[in-house]
């Protein structure tokens, strides 16, 4: 076969056109763009990097039977897992290799390398195609150098992984799972979301849509887009038609009442909190507090255990990342005890100094207080590290995970923060209602911060007796139909996987930035290595509100303004930046949507 019989994928057919529509005639990556990719992909692998072998250091104990380790310099850089870690990893039966279709995954892994060089483009699907597969199509005696290869932004774009879903390990969410999407830009699926509890671990962005009414609506004419995910995110059915039904059904005030519709709201109050302490990994649901939000959460923290444990002269650290409500509560409680506050400094890219930060900490620390996810920016903060840093001088640390919740795995225990505070509405819940985690002791010694119903024991004229955490923490009737709601989301979220909506929305955030990055006059500000979701811009030209509201005559939502974090755009010459941000809702096609509106919107200025 001719050089000319090779075809590269059309984005929105799968089906074939000639080379020259992809990367400018033959100008597709060579095998040293390919290396970078396969390296990449098997760095996502959740094993540790000293157990990744490259295949030219590979014994030939480690390779298939009959095979050596690759002569080919260039391929000689490909770094593959050692059977033994991927059947380990894959807890693979290799006395019957027969029973499942991992054994064929890790036969996949292994050859991935020398077959990609006699593969037929024209019919490759995904990076790792498993053998005996519909598009297992080998052309022997085909060099690489005869034909383009996809670039690492064309598999996030266009693959679709052709694994067999019954095949992946199952796991009761430690975070450290591998799961397979299915990202095709054109997939017509219509399974249902899994159980948590099944082996079937699959992502099927249409199906996840038809969960959500509001994403139906129209705007201007269009169809809505919703990019404005860091500032709230839709709600699925499930969370309605709970909050729904808790009217309904169970609509009551909480404890203490004898009648059954109390013990019904009650019972699903609790169950909400026990959900939440689930979610996030905490120790016990007794170190749950719910709160209006996280705004609520910090100040709550500031109120309480500020006023109680600083003092003149002692410091609390923050970074130049915050969110205002992480800010302004801190400088209210310094202006009362005379503490002093501190800020970790970033770079220009967005990522806190971790050397600066270091520097800040010492004997008068005695708190520290930062975001996890930057709102205005997406940069993930190395949270563990600074946790550990905060600690060693014998700080406090609040971690802020408003935007990080419904992004990333939480494991409050492994962080060993001593607060963790987030929104319900930020984790596809209601509005109105957020939590907050506490270590036991820390919470046991912290006073109220509000009096009324609900957080006494007893009370006299003389005296009153307050109940322990949580409930001395939830003064007056809750909102407790919302927490219910709450709950409902966390479980929704539950079923899909955190896992897998962090691997889509990572593939989906890679080519929004890999497009957006290629108009003209328009800047990314926050380009952190570690980031998620959030896409911050500024077009030349236009200001951020003309552009909001442009984009909005489209049926794009999205944020523009300050984002109730100016210190982190002044950081960057700013005042204000349009804000696209993700969820594992939103689209490819919506991603091409607003490229292509940015694109008319720069149009019309420059003509």
């Amino acid at each position: 076969m001719t050089t000319s019989n090779f075809t590269a994928f059309n984005p929105d057919s799968h089906t074939v056109d000639d080379l020259s529509a992809v990367g400018g005639g033959t100008g597709l990556p060579d095998i040293g763009e390919l290396t970078q990719l396969a390296n990449d992909l098997f760095r996502s692998l959740p094993c540790d990097g000293s157990r990744i072998t490259p295949l030219a250091q590979a014994s030939n104990a480690e390779l298939p039977s009959g095979q050596q380790a690759s002569p080919d310099p260039a391929l000689a850089e490909l770094a593959i897992p050692k059977r033994a870690d991927l059947q380990q990893l894959l807890h693979v039966d290799t006395s019957n290799p027969g029973s499942g279709s991992n054994f064929y995954f890790i036969e996949a892994l292994e050859t991935h390398a020398r077959n990609l060089k006699t593969r037929d483009i024209g019919s490759l699907r995904s990076p790792l195609d498993l053998p005996g597969g519909t598009n297992e199509s080998l052309l022997a005696g085909v060099s690489a150098q005869e034909f383009g290869l996809p670039n690492a932004i064309d598999w996030q774009r266009l693959s679709t992984p052709r694994f067999d879903t019954a095949s992946v390990p199952s796991s009761t969410g430690s975070g450290n799972e591998f799961y397979f999407l299915d990202h095709s830009r054109a997939s017509t699926s219509t399974s249902p979301i899994p159980d948590i509890d099944t082996e079937k671990r699959t992502f099927d962005v249409n199906a996840i849509r038809r969960d959500f009414p509001i994403l139906q609506e129209r705007v201007n004419g269009h169809s809505l887009v919703w990019l404005d995910n860091a500032a709230t995110t839709q709600k699925p059915k499930a969370v309605i038609e709970r909050i729904s039904a808790f009217y309904a059904h169970e609509n009551s005030n909480i404890h203490r009442a004898a009648h059954t519709l109390a013990a019904r709201a009650t019972d699903a109050y609790e169950k909400a909190r026990d959900t939440v302490a689930r979610f996030i990994n905490s120790p016990s649901a007794e170190n749950i507090v719910f709160v209006r939000g996280t705004t609520e959460a910090i100040n709550l923290v500031a109120q309480s255990w500020g006023r109680q444990n600083l003092k003149a002269d002692d410091e609390i650290v923050i970074s130049w990342l915050e969110h205002h409500a992480n800010i302004v509560p801190w400088q209210q409680v310094c202006a009362e005890t005379g503490a002093k506050l501190r800020v970790a400094p970033v770079d220009d890219d967005g990522q806190i100094i971790l050397s600066e930060y270091q520097q800040l900490l010492n004997s008068r620390t005695k708190l520290v207080a930062f975001t996890q996810v930057s709102n205005a920016l997406g940069t993930v903060t190395p949270a563990h590290a600074m946790i550990e840093m905060a600690h060693r001088v014998g700080a406090k640390v609040l971690l802020d995970g408003a935007q990080s919740v419904s992004h990333l795995h939480t494991d409050v225990q492994a962080f060993d923060c001593d607060w963790f505070v987030f929104s319900g509405h930020k984790i596809f819940g209601p509005t109105g209602i957020g939590v907050l985690y506490g270590k036991a002791d820390v919470l046991e010694s912290m006073p109220p911060w509000q009096g009324g119903g609900n957080m006494i024991e007893d009370v006299t004229f003389e005296k009153t007796i307050y109940q322990p955490s949580p409930a001395r923490f939830e003064a007056g009737t809750g909102n407790i139909a919302d927490a219910v709601g709450l709950g409902a989301a966390l479980e929704y979220v539950e079923k899909i996987g955190i896992a897998n909506i962090a691997r889509y929305e990572h593939e989906l955030l890679l080519y929004a930035i890999d497009a957006l990055s290629r108009i003209s006059g328009l800047r990314l500000i926050g380009t952190a290595a570690e980031k998620t979701s959030v896409l911050s811009f500024v077009l030349n030209g236009h200001s951020t509100q003309d552009v909001g509201a442009a984009l909005n005559r489209e049926g794009i939502a999205v944020r523009s303004g300050h984002h109730c974090a100016q210190p982190i755009l002044r950081r960057f010459g700013l005042e204000s930046t349009v804000r696209p941000s993700l969820a594992f809702y939103n689209t490819y096609e919506e991603i091409d949507r607003l490229v292509n509106a940015i694109r008319h919107i720069k149009a019309r200025k420059d003509f």
